[in-house]
C-alpha cells in the first residue's frame, strides 16, 4: 500500500479521504491548520518546511485543502491567494522534488462562475470541461489560478496531475437567503442531484480512481457531479419550466414531492456533465436523483453511510450566513 498525503484533513472531504484510505490499509499523512482525529500534522500548505517534511516517502498527494466560497465573507483576498495559490504551488513544487507519482487537486465547479448563468430566456447551460471559466469571486479566481499552476508544473516537470472540479457535496444549508426561505433544506439537496450535487462517497471514489490513473493519464480536468438525467435537448425547457421536464423523466417525482410538501425548482439554469470522468477514470457514481427519489419513497436516508458519518462541520472562522464557526 502507498503512503499518501491528504491536505485539509480536518474538513469534509479531507476526513472522508483519510478514513477511506486508512480502511484500505494506506499509510496516510493528514495535514491541516486545524487539529482533528484525522490530522497527523498541524500546519499550513503554504509552509514549505512543513510540506517538505510531510512529503517524505509519499507517493501520492490528494489536495482538497482550500479556503471555500463561504470564506469570502470572513477572509480577505490575500488569505485566498496565500492558501489556494501559494499553498498549491508549494505542494506542487515540493511534490516534484520528492518524486511524487500522483497528484490529485480538488477544484470546484465554482471556477465556471459567470459562464454558468444563461441570459434570461436562453436555454440552460450544458457545462463540460470545455466551457471557459469566468470566475465570479476570489474563490473562483484563486482555484482557477491554482489549476493553471498545476498544468504548468505538469508540463515543465512531468508531475502527473489530475484536477477534479467537484460540485456541491457539503451538508450545510444553502448560502442563498432566498433559497433557504423558499425551500426546505432536504428539498433543495434532493433536487440538486438532478444537475449540481454529488455525494461525498462518490467524490472519494473519484479521488481514489484519479490517484491510481494519474501516472498514466498525465494531466486532465474532470467534472465530478452526480450523473444528470438531462440531455442537451432538455436545455431550452429546463430554464423556463423545469417541473415539466423532471415529471416527464420521473413520473413518480411530483407525488413524492407533494407528499412531503416539497416543490420542484421552477427553473434549472445549468447542468454539470460528468461524462469525461466516467469515460477516462472509469468513475461510476452511485448516488443520483433516481437513487435519492427511491430512498425518499422508501422512507430511507438518501445520503451515503460515509456522508452520514462525516456530518456537518461548518467552515472554520466563518460566522456569517448559515455557516457555523469552528
Amino acid at each position: 500500500m502507498e503512503k499518501v498525503l491528504v491536505t485539509g484533513s480536518a474538513g469534509h472531504l479531507g476526513e472522508a479521504l483519510v478514513r477511506t484510505l486508512r480502511e484500505q490499509g494506506h499509510d496516510v499523512v493528514g495535514l491541516d491548520v486545524l487539529d482533528s482525529p484525522t490530522t497527523t500534522v498541524t500546519g499550513s500548505v503554504a509552509d514549505r518546511d512543513v510540506v517538505r517534511a510531510c512529503l517524505s516517502g509519499v507517493r501520492a498527494v490528494l489536495h482538497p485543502a482550500t479556503l471555500h466560497k463561504p470564506h469570502v465573507g470572513s477572509h480577505d483576498r490575500q488569505a485566498f491567494v496565500d492558501t489556494n495559490i501559494t499553498g498549491t504551488l508549494t505542494l506542487l513544487e515540493e511534490a516534484v522534488a520528492a518524486g511524487v507519482e500522483s497528484f490529485v487537486f480538488t477544484s470546484t465547479t465554482s471556477t465556471f462562475g459567470r459562464a454558468l448563468t444563461p441570459d434570461r430566456g436562453e436555454p440552460a447551460t450544458w457545462i463540460t470541461e470545455d466551457v471557459v471559466p469566468i470566475p465570479r469571486n476570489v474563490y473562483g479566481v484563486t482555484k482557477t489560478a491554482a489549476e493553471n499552476l498545476a498544468e504548468l508544473v505538469h508540463r515543465d516537470h512531468g508531475l502527473p496531475v489530475l484536477i477534479l472540479r467537484t460540485s456541491r457535496f457539503f451538508p450545510e444549508p444553502d448560502d442563498r437567503d432566498d433559497v433557504r426561505t423558499a425551500y426546505a433544506d432536504a428539498n433543495v439537496k434532493a433536487t440538486e442531484y438532478l444537475y449540481r450535487r454529488v455525494d461525498i462517497a462518490d467524490v472519494v471514489d473519484a479521488h481514489l480512481l484519479a490517484m491510481a490513473r494519474a501516472p498514466e493519464a498525465g494531466f486532465g480536468r474532470f467534472i465530478i457531479s452526480a450523473t444528470t438525467p438531462f440531455t442537451p435537448a432538455d436545455l431550452p425547457r429546463l430554464n423556463v419550466d423545469a417541473p415539466s421536464v423532471v415529471a416527464r423523466l420521473f413520473p413518480d417525482q411530483p407525488a413524492e414531492y407533494a407528499r412531503r410538501g416539497w416543490r420542484m425548482f421552477g427553473e434549472i439554469d445549468r447542468v454539470y456533465v460528468n461524462a469525461r470522468a466516467r469515460e477516462v477514470l472509469g468513475w461510476r457514481p452511485r448516488y443520483d436523483f433516481r437513487y435519492v427519489l427511491d430512498a425518499l419513497k422508501a422512507g430511507e436516508d438518501p445520503r451515503s453511510p460515509l456522508a452520514r458519518a462525516i456530518g456537518a462541520k461548518g467552515y472554520h472562522e466563518v460566522s456569517t450566513g448559515p455557516y457555523t464557526a469552528r
